[in-house]
């Protein structure tokens, strides 16, 4: 029962049962109690156990308190631990056995008067106790559907920044490799001042374009590292179908690429995989182009479904070592990680003056 319904039923019993007694001997009395209780009543919402204990004095007096009195134990029953309710109830009681002493009832005995109090009280403070264990667990249910909902929202909000990260990497990678051909076509630019003008203005344009294009992607990973929790999307990243792209925007810039690849069904690779063969290959040509300029570089690919994929790029090195361009000198490291979450693996290393890089990926039968 609401607390308010309780008070409500409490004071209206209460003056209800005082006029109905009105006739006897202690009318004024029974009504004095009812007009009390039902004053009382409104207590119980605030002070429940006060208001009970002084309801069951009350109903010592009249029966015209028995309404409010056993109200306010349920009430303390389902705002209040058990022993509380117990100690409420226990007082309710007595004060009603007192009450049948000195006025008893007219067809009861004493006996059965005293077992039905008891009872009574004994399922008003069960009433009042599954009432409090219900709201108990509404409440508990409540607070675990709210900390539901907000580790939902903190997966996917984890899920777009960790996309958001992963879309940025991939864009990170296509920055360092456009502003290492820009690198290259300025520095044509700066010790061949005098080829001829077509080349001059050749290398001239592939700069600028090459800026241009830095300058949208630089724009677009920082777009995509902003926490303003929209979401992005990304540009399509390439795949293996793509490298021969990549072949040849290098050998524009003056690299010497020797591609070999005997692939056995190549359609079917996935996609996942073919973008980390495509990274692996373009971050080779990168650090080929930083650490040694000029050299040959040979790109081999072989595999085949249920064989997986074998990546091989080697370069000679140069006789001195080149003044270390600016990065941030982790690319082979994200590089291996990459390959790892790919489930492949990723070996690199200095051998007999040359430079080798080995993948091999995952493909499925």
């Amino acid at each position: 029962m609401p607390p308010v319904v309780a008070v409500a039923v409490a004071a209206g019993t209460g003056l209800l049962t005082a006029l109905t007694i009105a006739g006897g001997a202690t009318s004024a009395l029974d009504v004095t109690v009812g007009a009390v209780s039902c004053l009382l009543s409104p207590v119980m919402l605030w002070r429940p156990v006060g208001s009970a204990l002084g309801l069951s004095v009350l109903a010592v007096l009249s029966p015209a308190a028995t309404p409010a009195a056993t109200c306010a134990t349920v009430e303390v029953a389902r705002a209040r631990r058990l022993p509380v309710a117990i100690g409420a109830a226990v007082a309710g009681a007595a004060a009603h056995l007192l009450q049948g002493a000195w006025r008893p009832s007219e067809g009861i005995s004493r006996g059965w008067w005293s077992l039905l109090v008891v009872l009574a009280y004994g399922a008003l403070v069960g009433w009042g106790a599954v009432a409090r264990a219900r709201r108990a667990a509404l409440a508990s249910l409540r607070e675990r559907a709210r900390r539901a909902e907000a580790e939902q929202e903190r997966r996917v909000t984890e899920a777009r920044v960790a996309e958001r990260a992963r879309i940025a990497r991939e864009m990170h990678d296509v920055l360092a490799h456009r502003l290492s051909l820009v690198a290259t076509y300025a520095g044509a630019l700066e010790y061949r001042p005098d080829a001829p003008p077509e080349q001059l203005s050749k290398a001239a344009g592939v700069v600028r374009a090459g800026v241009h294009q830095a300058l949208e992607e630089l724009r677009e990973v920082i777009l995509l590292l902003r926490d303003d929790g929209t979401e992005q999307d990304g540009p399509p990243q390439p795949v293996l179908a793509d490298l021969d792209r990549l072949i040849a925007e290098a050998r524009d810039a003056g690299g010497r690429i020797d591609l070999h690849e005997a692939l056995q069904e190549p359609g079917s690779l996935p996609q996942a995989a073919g973008r980390t063969a495509y990274r692996v290959v373009q971050e080779a040509l990168t650090n080929a182009r930083k650490h040694a300029s000029g050299r040959p570089v040979t790109v081999g690919l072989t595999g085949g479904p249920g064989d997986g994929l074998r990546i091989e790029i080697g370069n000679p090195l140069p006789a001195e070592p080149l003044p270390a361009p600016p990065g941030s000198g982790t690319g082979l490291i994200g590089l291996g990680e990459r390959v790892r979450l790919a489930g492949g693996r990723l070996e690199h290393g200095r051998e007999a003056g040359r430079f080798t890089l080995t993948a091999w990926l995952p493909w499925p039968a």
